[in-house]
C-alpha cells in the first residue's frame, strides 16, 4: 500500500515533536453495524473542553473531520472559529457509511474505506474534500482513513485530490478479523511514500510493542492473545516482555503514555501523535468515557502527559503541516 517508502531519520539532537490529532466524527455505536442515519454531532457543543487545554499549552491540534462534521453548522462553527484564530488545522477523515454517495453494501468490512471499489472511494473522498473546502474555506491537505482503513487505491486518490500528508498508519493495530489493515510490523517513525514527484508524508499514530521481546513482539503478543482468558497478555506485560501501547487517553493511563514515549525516544523516534475521538469529550458516547469521573480523568491525562512531554522530555508542539515543512529539509 505504501510504495517507495523512505524512512525519515531525524538528527538525534532533534527535540521531540508532538502533534495532536482528533478523529472528529459523529456519535455512533462502535460495536453495531454501520448506520448511515447515525449522524448526530452533539458532542461538538463541548469540544472546547479539549481545545481549552490545547490553548493552555500552545498546541494547535489537527481535527480530521468526517462528512457528518464537515456538513453540519453545529460542528463547523466552533472548528471554523479555532481555524480562523490559528488554533488548529483541519484534515479529512473518511467514514464511508455516512459519506455520500452511500452505494456500497453496508458491512463491517466496508467501514474501512480502502476496501471500497476505487471509483467509490474516490467519489466519497472528493465529496468530503469539497464539503470541507466549502465550509472551512480551503481544501484539506491532511488525510486519515476512517478506522485506519488505507487501501491499495488510496495513494493515487490522495495524489489526484491534492493531499500530501497521511495519518492513517496505526502500529501495532491488527484489524484483519473484520477486514481491516494489519499494521503490526510498522513502527511509529515517519516516512515518505508514493511517486517521486508527488510524495506523501506519513505521520503514523504513535503506538507500538514495548518490551524485551524486540522483533519477536508481534508473534509473541498474538500467542498471548490466544490465551487472553488466562490473562497471558498481562503476565507478559508484568514480566516486561511485551506490551501493546498507544499514545492515547482512550484506554491507556499516563504511566503507559510515558513508558511508550520514553521507549520510542530511545529508539530514535522524534515525532509523536496524541490521538483520540471527539465524542469522548462527553460521557456516554464512547466506551472510554462513561461518566463525569471518567471525563475528569480523561482530560486530566492530557495535562499530565503534556507536562511530562514539554517539561521533562524537552519536547515541542508542532502540527502536521509544520512537520512536513521540517521533514523536507531531510529529503
Amino acid at each position: 500500500m505504501f510504495e517507495n517508502r523512505q524512512t525519515i531519520q531525524l538528527p538525534a539532537d532533534t527535540p521531540a515533536q508532538l502533534i495532536v490529532v482528533i478523529d472528529t466524527e459523529e456519535e455512533f455505536d462502535w460495536n453495531a453495524e454501520p448506520d448511515p442515519q447515525a449522524t448526530s454531532v452533539t458532542a461538538m457543543d463541548h469540544i472546547n473542553r479539549a481545545q481549552d487545554i490545547f490553548n493552555e499549552y500552545g498546541i494547535a491540534p489537527c481535527y480530521v473531520v468526517d462528512y457528518s462534521i464537515a456538513s453540519q453548522a453545529r460542528s463547523v462553527t466552533p472548528l471554523k472559529a479555532y481555524l480562523d484564530a490559528g488554533q488548529c488545522e483541519i484534515g479529512a477523515h473518511l467514514h464511508p457509511w455516512v459519506n455520500p454517495p452511500v452505494e456500497e453494501t453496508l458491512s463491517r468490512s466496508n467501514m474501512y474505506p480502502g476496501n471500497l471499489p476505487e471509483p467509490l472511494e474516490r467519489e466519497k473522498l472528493t465529496r468530503l474534500r469539497d464539503t470541507i473546502a466549502e465550509n472551512f474555506g480551503a481544501a484539506p491537505r491532511i488525510y486519515k482513513a476512517g478506522r485506519y482503513g488505507y487501501g491499495p487505491n488510496t495513494t493515487a486518490i490522495l495524489n489526484d485530490l491534492g493531499f500530501d500528508i497521511d495519518l492513517s498508519v496505526c502500529p501495532p493495530l491488527d484489524a484483519r478479523g473484520d477486514g481491516g489493515p494489519d499494521y503490526r510490523y510498522y513502527d511509529a517513525g515517519p516516512f515518505w511514500y508514493g511517486p517521486s514527484d508527488k510524495r506523501i508524508l506519513e505521520l503514523p499514530v504513535t503506538g507500538g510493542f514495548v518490551g524485551w521481546a524486540g522483533k519477536l513482539a508481534p508473534p509473541v503478543f498474538d500467542l498471548a492473545m490466544a490465551f487472553r482468558k488466562l490473562k497471558a497478555p498481562g503476565v507478559l506485560s508484568r514480566l516486561g516482555m511485551v506490551d501493546r501501547l498507544m499514545l492515547s487517553p482512550e484506554g491507556f493511563p499516563t504511566a503507559e503514555h510515558i513508558k511508550l514515549t520514553r521507549d520510542l525516544y530511545r529508539r530514535g523516534v522524534r515525532t509523536f501523535t496524541w490521538s483520540f475521538h471527539s465524542p469522548s469529550v462527553v460521557p456516554g458516547h464512547t466506551s472510554y468515557v462513561q461518566n463525569e469521573q471518567q471525563l475528569s480523568d480523561f482530560l486530566d491525562s492530557f495535562r499530565r502527559f503534556f507536562d511530562f512531554f514539554f517539561n521533562e522530555l524537552g519536547g515541542q508542539a508542532s502540527t502536521p503541516t509544520r512537520l512536513k515543512s521540517h521533514m523536507e529539509k531531510f529529503a
